[in-house]
């Protein structure tokens, strides 16, 4: 159904065509605009149309329709409203969903896009409004209701208005008091600050003062003594035992057709979307909330129909102010759908891609141009990592480390292993990386799809203790295999998953299950998945070595023994092949490969695969993120009960209370500050019931990433949701200490924590093991790190920074080369900004070094060196903190330079090789060229050492491997 642009009303032209808010009055029947200025002002003896339109995250417009019925608007008035909602929303494209909001029982919804509250005058348009503002002040008395959104009413200025359930607000001329009830909660006593705040602005032009009365401090200062004097002196509150306001009773639904005007009940065992006839009108009375669902075949006659019965249909009940919501088939609401018993998921038809990719793959495969039968490739988006990835995943200092978890203990992984996983196994990681104002750290679990029950609850139990251990100040996070964020695999730049796993829980399921233990061989028969967007994001994902497993749009690594193929489906790019060359490297170095074109590949491939078959050509997409909810958690003897927070902000993150931020990729379980430390440690268990329970009805999988986030401690990666100020976080107190401090102008915070010192500057090169991972150097405060320069750039910017204007408790930059030798400072920095600029020159002409967390950054530089131990690294380092070198400002900055291997112990060439009987001993295995004289480099290699290092590092590891230097 749709509305000609000629029966439209004119006020509504051009309506909802953007994101906002906009209002229009009933004026003698007719709607009339109301200017922003006015947004949030409302009379008690009117009726208003409200919309609010929402741009989400693909693109679409989502439009949410009220009408406002004031306490004194006439029924001619509220019925008029109504109708115009309903030819609003047709106009629209009768996609909007419908609210009718009463004076004093508004949705939480509605008062969200108004916040912190609405305060309704009296008058209206047909008595020409009362204003009141030029008249002498006048003493007001508001109850404050609600935790998330706060109800305001103004009550008679009477003692007897008070009571101890609620909160009240004192409006005077000259002070504005707060009298918090003694059963109130915390929660509603900081909301009804925010409407303090309010009054003081709104009608004391933001000048007078505030005070807070406590609910039986009796005359214990003079505040509470000034406030109790308005009221004629203390006296007791009595305890109320029954109230005026009408009660939620749980009446049984009922469901009604409409037809000719009336209501005909429709009588059900169960109720099913078949009971609903496109063609038709139906009232659901669910007690406090009606529903209005109407048919896409409807007429809008049909629709406003609908409308007055539903209002007749309350009158006659006595339930003028339930809450009444008309949704459009198609469009319903996840409240109205929870309502029946079956309810079919609802799927957008679109055209199938994998169908269409298939076609063109094939078609490439006879050589024929398939250009215009696929989509045109949407342009590549940068991929947003929000987290530092040149933090360490293995640092002396603190200790960040990875694991594998085998039962109730956990082995510690060698740097060499840390990217490797099993699908059968469960690990612990931790990693620390510096924030915008402060050292952060994230300690996570990964689940493998084969991995046993017994080792996922370990170790989800052993990261819930660090974390504990670490007085939660981590972000704690659970990843699934298959489920990972974009954020993990950039952490762990190149990530490895073989099937089969190594843990003793694992070997004993398969043999009780007598099941046969696929676990990853080196000689055996493998075929895997190579992913990924660049060096420092790739993946090698081993799964089952059959045809169907191919896909076109990856490419792939197939080995048997002695026979190792790589296959480039038709689909991929000059990029996905050059990661298959490095991840080569990593599951097959010492061995020459055979390419395989999909359509051209050799007997023996398909042979090894157990014969072609059909495979798919569409891309793995992971759950794209939605658009953000906000949700209140309380958790009690097991069950979860959330309430939805609307138009969120920081703000309603209160601190003694646990939220959850649903994105549908992944949710954040974000845990205040004064939450007890047992419900903390049940933080997870509460991101898995919300899950299970999908309150969205979107489809949430069981397997979403999910984060535990500490107030105080809150990553970038959550805070980008909200317009973040960090000062909130790190304050004193309960939410309503924190915002009265806030209100006073008196913010006590507590001690920001500051980036750490490292003991070791060398981060991951600090130990001998720790040097085949390539990332920045250490986070100092005094150097700004711009996310996205080349390792060029940066060496060039360290290379032009004053080192003298450096605090000296803080190392230099460091600029490393390949052979260190021993010059004068004036010719180290000569040298180094030399190779420098010739680095940043030769970034600019060819692709960038490849594999960097493979070939490290930092040199061997010498036996000595190589064999220091953590604890002497720290020794030495504190000496430098406290009194620096200049001997070791000179030797870092000389690092990098690639000129000579003077300074370096020279080994002849079959003791450097990997096979040799008789190995030169304190070397670093991962540089062994560097020990070659330059003679004999040119001699074995055929180019000179320059030459080779401005090779890409994956040619050099393929001249090392042939060597036997590899």
């Amino acid at each position: 159904m749709a509305v000609s642009m000629k029966n439209l009303d004119p006020a509504f032209q051009g309506a909802g065509q953007k994101a906002g808010t906009e209002i229009w009055r009933i004026e003698n029947f007719q709607p009339v605009a109301i200017s922003k200025s006015s947004h949030g002002k409302f009379f008690a003896g009117d009726s208003y149309v409200i919309l609010k339109t929402t741009a989400l995250k693909n693109g679409a417009l989502r439009h949410d329709i009220h009408y406002w019925l004031g306490k004194d608007t006439s029924q001619d008035e509220a019925g008029a409203a109504a109708i115009k909602c309903v030819e609003l929303d047709a106009a629209l494209g009768g996609r909007a969903v419908q609210y009718r909001e009463v004076q004093g029982h508004e949705t939480e919804k509605f008062l969200s896009y108004f916040k912190p509250c609405i305060i309704p005058q009296e008058g209206g348009i047909a008595s020409g409004f009362k204003h009141v503002e030029a008249e002498e002040h006048q003493i007001r008395l508001f109850v404050c209701k609600g935790k998330h959104v706060v109800h305001v009413t103004e009550v008679a200025f009477a003692r007897s208005s008070l009571s101890h359930d609620d909160i009240f607000i004192l409006d005077t001329k000259s002070k504005i008091f707060q009298f918090n009830g003694s059963n109130s909660c915390i929660q509603e006593r900081a909301k009804a600050l925010e409407v303090v705040q309010y009054i003081k602005d709104t009608y004391h032009d933001g000048k007078c003062d505030i005070a807070a009365v406590e609910d039986g401090r009796l005359m214990a200062d003079a505040e509470t003594g000034e406030f109790w004097g308005f009221f004629g002196g203390f006296a007791p509150l009595p305890k109320k035992t029954t109230t005026n306001e009408q009660k939620s009773i749980d009446l049984p639904s009922k469901l009604f057709c409409v037809e000719k005007g009336e209501a005909v009940p429709i009588g059900a065992d169960s109720w099913t979307r078949e009971l609903l006839e496109t063609n038709k009108c139906y009232i659901l009375d669910c007690g406090k909330e009606v529903f209005v669902w109407m048919g896409r075949s409807t007429s809008l006659d049909g629709r406003k129909s609908a409308s007055n019965v539903v209002d007749e249909l309350l009158r006659g009940l006595d339930r003028p102010k339930s809450h009444v919501i008309r949704v459009i088939e198609g469009f319903e609401t996840v409240a109205f759908r929870s309502k029946f018993e079956s309810w079919p998921q609802s799927t957008n038809v679109t055209v199938s891609e994998d169908g269409r990719g298939k076609v063109a793959a094939l078609l490439k495969r006879q050589g024929i141009n398939v250009k215009g039968l696929l989509k045109a490739e949407t342009p590549k988006e940068e991929p947003h990592i929000y987290i530092d990835c040149t933090g360490d995943l293995q640092c002396t200092a603190y200790n960040w480390q990875v694991w594998r978890v085998d039962g109730q203990k956990k082995t510690l992984l060698s740097s060499s292993d840390q990217s490797k996983f099993y699908s059968g196994d469960c690990y612990v990681f931790q990693y620390s990386y510096p924030g915008d104002e402060k050292d952060e750290h994230l300690v996570g679990t990964w689940l493998g799809k084969q991995s046993v029950e017994e080792d996922r609850v370990a170790a989800s139990s052993q990261a819930s203790k660090m974390v504990e251990s670490l007085k939660f100040l981590p972000t704690q996070a659970c990843f699934y295999e298959g489920n990972e964020p974009l954020q993990f695999f950039a952490i762990f730049q190149s990530f490895i998953v073989f099937k089969g796993g190594v843990s003793k829980g694992y070997k004993n399921y398969i043999a009780e299950k007598e099941l046969s233990d696929d676990t990853y061989s080196e000689d055996g028969l493998a075929l895997f998945r190579v992913q990924g967007s660049g060096p420092d994001n790739m993946q090698a994902i081993q799964v089952e070595p059959v045809a169907s497993s191919l896909n076109s749009s990856y490419c792939y690594i197939l080995h048997s023994g002695s026979s190792l193929f790589t296959w480039s489906g038709n689909l991929t790019s000059s990029e996905s092949q050059e990661i298959v060359e490095r991840q080569l490297d990593l599951i097959k170095p010492n061995m020459q490969s055979k390419l395989q074109k999909e359509g051209a590949e050799s007997e023996q491939f398909w042979d090894l695969l157990g014969g072609k078959s059909e495979y798919a050509s569409l891309k793995i997409v992971r759950e794209a993120e939605a658009d953000p909810h906000l949700f209140s958690c309380t958790l009690t003897k097991g069950d979860l009960k959330v309430t939805e927070v609307y138009n969120f902000s920081q703000d309603d993150l209160m601190t003694e209370d646990i939220f959850i931020l649903d994105c549908h990729s992944d949710i954040y379980v974000w845990v205040g500050q004064q939450v007890e430390s047992k419900t903390k440690m049940n933080a997870l268990a509460i991101g898995q019931k919300f899950l299970e329970r999908d309150f969205l009805h979107e489809k949430l999988s069981l397997q979403a990433p999910i984060y535990i986030v500490m107030e105080g401690s809150e990553p970038i990666y959550f805070t980008r949701f909200f317009s973040w100020d960090s000062t909130k976080s790190a304050m004193h107190g309960n939410s309503f200490q924190r915002k009265l401090a806030i209100l006073k102008g008196d913010t006590p915070v507590l001690d920001k924590p500051k980036r750490r010192t490292p003991v070791s500057y060398t981060g991951r090169s600090a130990a001998p093991e720790k040097s085949n991972r390539s990332r920045s150097m250490s986070f100092s405060p005094d150097r700004v790190r711009v996310r996205g320069r080349s390792p060029a750039f940066n060496a060039l910017a360290a290379t032009f920074e004053n080192s003298n204007a450096r605090n000296l408790s803080t190392p230099p930059p460091m600029v490393r080369k390949i052979f260190p030798k021993s010059v004068t400072p004036d010719s180290a920095k000569l040298a180094s900004r030399s190779a420098a600029i010739a680095a940043l020159t030769s970034s600019f002409e060819q692709p960038p070094p490849a594999r960097q967390f493979i070939i490290p950054r930092s040199p061997k530089l010498g036996p000595e060196t190589s064999k220091s131990t953590p604890e002497t690294i720290s020794r030495q380092n504190s000496v430098e903190e406290s009194k620096p070198k200049p001997e070791t400002i000179q030797e870092d900055v000389k690092e990098n330079e690639a000129e000579d291997d003077e300074g370096l112990p020279v080994h002849p060439y079959e003791r450097l090789k990997t096979t040799s009987t008789d190995p030169a001993e304190d070397i670093d295995v991962t540089k062994r060229e560097t020990y070659l004289s330059r003679d004999e480099f040119k001699e074995k290699f055929g180019i000179t050492k320059d030459v080779f290092y401005k090779m890409p590092k994956w040619k050099q590891n393929k001249l090392k491997m042939a060597l036997q230097l590899f």
